[in-house]
């Protein structure tokens, strides 16, 4: 079995990305209403984050409400911003006992005001945290965000501040909203879909893509761990080949 022993700690992946898929699926089985299964997939979250936590991920991606959920049923988009606001409550204590840092990406201005309250808040209690930087996605979809970054860029063109050609691949990644966050090396898809779904399309451009069949709700460390083995042992290119990466580690 798969476990923390076995995870070489010299090769860890730095920012590790989760689409957290199966909550409703998992609730049907049981015969109970989706926020079931949403309750329960916080369970899985604070399993994950104190997983990668206790190896020294240094960031940690959760997409856990995109652009897109806001279509579904008003109950189930009330329940699950209640879910949000007691949830950030309870546990910004664990995570400053953990120093872990919460940040978020998206577009927040969507979120009710008790929402957008309760995350400035935990955001500033846990500002000088120093260990895992825990990165919520809420309201967050890759297509928004490229589409902002486009405006804010062409606003700087024409207010001067900005030249056409100043544009590049860094410049661009700085009006994306995770100009703070390194890319991730490793995405984890659960629920066996074999999509990306809009999430954070610029920045997986070269990670590692990991699916399980396993559904949220039943996620845990051990699942977590299993990801991360199977990230050590690929062979990550970059467009390269095989020769020039072992010439360039036996440097």
């Amino acid at each position: 079995m798969v476990g923390y022993d076995s995870i070489d700690k010299a090769k860890l992946p730095k920012h590790i990305a989760i689409i957290m898929d199966g909550n409703g699926r998992w609730a049907e089985e049981k015969q109970q209403d989706r926020l079931f299964g949403h309750l329960h997939g916080v369970e899985s979250v604070r399993d994950v984050v104190e997983g990668a936590a206790e190896l020294g991920i240094q960031y940690l991606t959760l997409y856990a409400f995109s652009t897109e959920n806001w279509d579904r049923p008003q109950t189930e988009v009330d329940g699950l911003m209640e879910l949000l606001v007691n949830t950030i409550k309870k546990e910004v204590p664990t995570l400053n006992k953990n120093n872990i840092r919460l940040m978020v990406i998206g577009d927040i201005e969507k979120l009710p005001d008790n929402a957008k309250n309760e995350l400035g808040e935990a955001i500033n209690e846990t500002s000088k945290n120093t260990g895992l930087n825990l990165v919520m996605a809420l309201s967050y979809s890759s297509r928004w965000e490229i589409i902002n970054a486009i405006k804010n860029i062409s606003r700087d063109i024409q207010n001067g501040s900005l030249l056409a050609e100043d544009i590049t691949q860094q410049l661009f990644s700085e009006y994306l909203t995770t100009k703070d966050i390194p890319d991730p090396e490793l995405m984890i898809r659960t629920s066996g879909e074999y999509r990306i779904s809009n999430f954070l399309l610029y920045q997986l451009a070269y990670s590692e893509l990991y699916f399980t069949n396993t559904l949220w709700p039943d996620f845990r460390k051990q699942h977590l761990y299993e990801a991360i083995c199977d990230f050590q042992k690929r062979e990550r290119r970059f467009g390269k080949t095989s020769q020039q990466i072992n010439n360039e580690l036996n440097q």
